[in-house]
C-alpha cells in the first residue's frame, strides 16, 4: 500500500505568494449548517477540483481578508455585506507555491449564485453533516502527473462524484466538530 500522501510529499518552494480564501458558512430554512464551494472550471492547476472561493493577493487589496472578500464576490457574487467574519484560520502552505490565508464566514446567502464562469463551474452547498458522516471520509490510492508515485490521499466524498481534498480538507477537516458543536458559527 502506498504511503499516505502528506506536505513531505511535495517541498513547498521558499517564496510563497500570498492568497486568500473565504470558507462561508450559512444556515438553511431547517436550520442546517452549509458550507460552500465552487467547482473549478477545467483549466489551470486546479482545474476541475473542489476549492473554497479564494485567490492571489493583489497589490490593491488592502489585507488577505480584503482578497478573501474581494474574491468571493468576484467569483460567486457574494458581496462583502453579506458576510461575518467569525475567525482567521490558520494558514496553509502548498506546493504550488501560495501561502493560503483561509477566513471563516458566516454568510446570507444570496437567492441564486452568480459565478465567473471562466474561473467556476459550479457552486457547491454542502451540508456539514455529510461531511462529518464516517461513510463520506476515505482513503485511495492515487498516482497524479508530477507526483513522486502513488500515494494514499484522504478525501470527502461529495454528491455529484466529487472529491474534496488537498488544501481544502485541510483547512475544512478541523472545522467540521467546532461548526457542528456550535463552537464558531451558531
Amino acid at each position: 500500500m502506498p504511503a499516505l500522501l502528506t506536505p513531505d510529499d511535495f517541498p513547498i518552494p521558499k517564496n510563497l505568494r500570498n492568497a486568500a480564501v473565504l470558507v462561508p458558512v450559512f444556515r438553511d430554512a431547517a436550520g442546517e449548517l452549509h458550507v460552500v464551494m465552487v467547482r473549478r472550471s477545467g483549466f489551470g492547476i486546479h482545474g476541475g477540483e473542489l476549492a473554497f472561493p479564494g485567490g492571489k493577493h493583489e497589490p490593491t487589496d488592502a489585507s488577505l481578508l480584503a482578497t478573501a472578500l474581494r474574491e468571493a464576490e468576484e467569483e460567486v457574487g457574494l458581496a462583502a455585506t453579506n458576510v461575518e467574519i467569525l475567525a482567521t484560520l490558520p494558514t496553509v502552505d502548498i506546493p504550488t507555491g501560495f501561502r493560503v490565508a483561509p477566513f471563516l464566514g458566516k454568510i446570507r446567502r444570496p437567492e441564486v449564485w452568480q459565478w465567473q464562469q471562466r474561473e467556476v463551474e459550479e457552486v457547491l452547498e454542502i451540508p456539514l453533516r455529510h461531511l462529518a458522516d464516517p461513510a463520506q471520509h476515505t482513503e485511495e490510492d492515487w498516482q497524479l502527473p508530477g507526483w513522486p508515485g502513488p500515494r494514499r490521499v484522504a478525501f470527502y466524498r461529495i454528491a455529484g462524484g466529487y472529491k474534496l481534498w488537498g488544501a481544502s480538507y485541510r483547512i475544512i477537516t478541523p472545522l467540521i466538530p467546532l461548526l457542528l458543536n456550535g463552537e464558531l458559527a451558531s
